[in-house]
């Protein structure tokens, strides 16, 4: 679990470059390099800025770590749903 936290920070700062948040071009690249495996629609851009939209919680036009963590926990939720065969949807 070690690996996957330095993973997942290690990701994000190469991807913002020295910033502190990753803007739309930087997400995008990000989101297609590193998430088309695991995500539906990354070769898509408007797709992508939607998603980033809806991670922008403050509105600046960019993502924090904190609103990544967000997309991070989101994909992990659903990785977990598919691998154990639930569906929370399901009621």
């Amino acid at each position: 679990m070690e690996s996957a936290i330095k993973t997942i920070v290690t990701t994000f700062v190469s991807s913002a470059r020295g910033k502190e948040n990753l803007d739309g071009k930087a997400f995008e690249k990000m989101v297609k390099k590193q998430l088309g495996s695991i995500m539906e629609d990354t070769d898509s851009g408007s797709a992508i800025k939607e998603m980033q939209k809806g991670l922008d919680e403050n509105s600046d036009g960019k993502v924090s770590f904190q609103e990544y963590l967000t997309l991070v926990g989101y994909l992990a939720n659903s990785l977990s749903q598919r691998n154990s065969g639930s569906n929370a949807d399901t009621s």
